[in-house]
């Protein structure tokens, strides 16, 4: 009982200060005469990865790195095949060009360098996988690349800036502390919680890592774009999950790596091909399929061979 009060109260207060976070810094960077635009294509990306940056780091230097490899390739999973699944089934999500053709081959690219790079037995006849220190450094290199490129968009295309309200100045530093400060002690607890649960019912941290956890840490994108479909705003439904598979990889996974080597599951090739499979069934349904288009079929479809997935993983895994 009290580790399933961890594991909902630690989700819970993960949300709540992700959101404080993301209020907090952005209204300081606006304080800082920085674009409104800027601030939510860096501050507000990445600040719907916080869950994940949290859980994942936490369970590394907990020494659980089977849920903290397992949190970021549950999560580009269920991003793709759940929620943009779900986003489609309630309204038709157009992809733009720049979606198409770079962002999202970007996020293929992403998933792909985890499997290159973590394979090592195979590629250099090391004694097992792991992706170490020196591929973390790697990751963080191609975000800083991705970040170049979306301040490049930012200069280049013609978007509408969003409205970022501005708090006071002690409003805004007291909502960065209380956020910094939630994340961490929420993954704290989050990840002790999912831990009892998995021993309970005879899981494996990589098991919970794709499902419990994975499935937890994906809520601010999931309610990010449910809400975005409702409006019918395709660019922001896709573009904050593209975005966030990126980011979790890059910068997420790269952080990860860099404060502690990451050991690879046996069975982590499976999420791995899972995760490009994903990544490349958006690609081909919206350049062969769709043409630039994800309809409710397809959005079904997405669903159905995420169940599948789940089941499967539960089941023999």
């Amino acid at each position: 009982m009290l580790s399933i009060i961890y594991l909902i109260g630690g989700l819970v207060v993960i949300i709540l200060s992700a959101n404080g976070l993301v209020s907090g810094a952005s209204s300081l960077a606006k304080r800082f005469k920085i674009p409104d635009l800027v601030i939510g294509l860096t501050i507000v990306a990445i600040g719907t990865s916080a869950p994940e940056l949290a859980i994942s780091i936490i369970s590394a230097i907990n020494g659980n790195t089977d849920i903290a490899v397992g949190n970021i390739l549950g999560s580009n999973i269920g991003n793709i095949l759940l929620i943009l699944g779900a986003a489609a089934l309630i309204h038709p999500l157009t992809v733009q060009k720049n979606t198409q053709y770079k962002e999202i081959p970007l996020a293929v690219l992403a998933v792909a360098l985890i499997g290159i790079m973590g394979n090592d037995v195979f590629f250099d006849n090391a004694p097992k996988n792991m992706l170490t220190r020196i591929d973390g450094l790697i990751l963080l290199c191609f975000f800083i690349i991705f970040m170049y490129y979306t301040f490049q968009i930012t200069t280049k295309d013609d978007v509408s800036d969003q409205t970022i309200k501005q708090q006071p100045l002690w409003k805004s530093e007291l909502l960065i502390v209380l956020g910094v400060a939630g994340l961490y002690f929420g993954g704290k607890y989050f990840v002790e919680g999912a831990i009892v649960i998995a021993r309970i019912l005879g899981m494996s941290d990589a098991v919970i890592g794709l499902t419990i956890v994975a499935i937890g840490t994906s809520l601010p994108e999931l309610a990010t774009s449910i809400v975005a479909a409702f409006q019918k705003k395709s660019d922001i439904a896709i573009g904050n999950v593209v975005g966030s598979n990126i980011i979790n990889v890059f910068l997420i996974l790269g952080i990860t790596a860099t404060i502690r080597p990451l050991p690879l599951h046996p069975l982590a090739n499976l999420d791995i091909g899972v995760a490009i499979a994903a990544a490349l069934l958006l690609f081909l349904t919206t350049f062969v399929i769709g043409k630039r288009e994800i309809k409710r079929i397809e959005g079904a479809f997405f669903i159905a061979f995420y169940v599948a997935y789940l089941v499967f993983i539960i089941a023999f895994v």
